[in-house]
C-alpha cells in the first residue's frame, strides 16, 4: 500500500478527460495514491523522467498488470538484460538502415496508393480515410501480418489499448480485448511458416525468440504502432491547418516536416503514461 497522499477521482470523468484531475494533482499532490485506480501516480514530467530509470524501485515487471494478463509478457514489461535480449533480436527489423533500405519505399508506395484513391473524392475524413490506413498498411508490413485487413488492424489495436486501460474492470472491454488478441494470434499462426522477409515476425523467429515472446511482442508492436502514428499524422496536419503561420514556414522552406512532427509530438505526446 502506498504511503503517498490520497487523491480521489471520478473514474468516468477521468476516463473521458483526465487532464483536469491530473492538473489538480500536479498543483496539490504531485505524487498521489489514487484508490480508484489502485495505483500511485507521479504526475510531474521531471519526476517521471528521473524515477522511471530507477528499475530497482520502479520495475517494468508487472505479472498481474493488465498488459501482461491480456497481451502476454512482452519486452516492455521486462528490465535489464531480459529486455535487452529481446530488443536486440527485434532490432534488425526496425533499425535506421532497414528503414532506409526497405521500409521507406514500401511505406511511400502504400501511402501514394491511398492518396490516389482519395484524389477524386473531393473530401475525406483525415483520420479514418487517410491517417488510419496509412498507419495500418505500414504496420501490416513491418509486423509481417500482411494477411490482416487494414480496418481490422486499427480495430485490434484499439481493443488492446482499451483493455490495458480498463482499470474499472468492464467485462465488455475485456472481452473485446481478448477477442482482438485471439485474432492477432490466428493471423500470426497463418504467417508463421512464411513470414515476409525483414518483418518483425521473420526477424524474431529467425533470432530464436520463444513463440510465446514472439506473439507477445507482435501484440506490443500493434498496440502502439497503429494508434500513435495514426494520431500523430492526423494531429500534425490538424495543428498546421489551425496554425497557418506555421504551415507557411513549411511551404517556404524555413522549417521541415521533421520539425513539424517533432513539435507536435512534444506538444501532444502520443504516450502519456509510463506504467511501473
Amino acid at each position: 500500500m502506498s504511503d503517498a497522499p490520497v487523491a480521489n477521482i471520478d473514474l468516468a470523468a477521468f476516463t473521458a478527460d483526465p487532464y483536469p484531475a491530473l492538473a489538480k494533482m500536479r498543483a496539490e499532490t504531485p505524487i498521489a495514491y489514487v484508490p480508484e485506480l489502485g495505483a500511485t501516480l507521479i504526475t510531474r514530467r521531471d519526476d517521471v523522467h528521473r524515477e522511471e530509470k530507477r528499475i530497482a524501485t520502479f520495475s517494468s515487471l508487472q505479472p498481474q498488470g493488465l498488459m501482461t494478463r491480456l497481451m502476454g509478457e512482452n519486452m516492455m514489461r521486462k528490465d535489464g538484460e531480459a529486455h535487452q535480449a529481446e530488443r536486440r533480436i527485434l532490432f534488425p527489423a526496425v533499425s535506421p538502415r532497414t528503414v532506409l533500405e526497405h521500409w521507406r519505399g514500401l511505406f511511400a508506395a502504400s501511402t501514394t496508393q491511398i492518396l490516389d484513391g482519395l484524389a477524386d473524392k473531393g473530401a475525406c475524413d483525415l483520420v479514418t480515410d487517410y491517417a488510419m490506413p496509412v498507419s495500418a498498411e505500414a504496420l501490416k508490413a513491418i509486423t509481417g501480418l500482411t494477411n490482416m485487413a487494414t480496418a481490422h488492424m486499427d480495430h485490434v489495436s484499439q481493443a488492446m489499448i482499451d483493455g490495458c486501460a480498463n482499470y474499472a474492470g468492464n467485462a465488455q472491454i475485456e472481452a473485446r480485448c481478448n477477442a482482438a488478441t485471439q485474432s492477432i494470434d490466428d493471423h500470426i499462426s497463418a504467417m508463421w511458416n512464411n513470414p515476409p522477409p525483414r518483418s518483425a515476425l521473420a526477424v524474431m523467429i529467425a533470432g530464436g525468440m520463444s513463440e510465446y515472446s514472439v506473439r507477445a511482442n507482435i501484440k506490443l508492436i500493434i498496440s502502439g504502432g497503429q494508434n500513435e502514428p495514426r494520431d500523430a499524422i492526423a494531429g500534425t496536419v490538424w495543428a498546421l491547418l489551425t496554425h497557418p503561420e506555421q504551415l507557411a514556414m513549411l511551404r517556404d522552406g524555413r522549417r521541415s516536416w521533421h520539425d513539424a512532427f517533432s513539435e507536435y509530438a512534444r506538444w501532444q505526446s502520443p504516450i502519456g503514461m509510463s506504467p511501473r
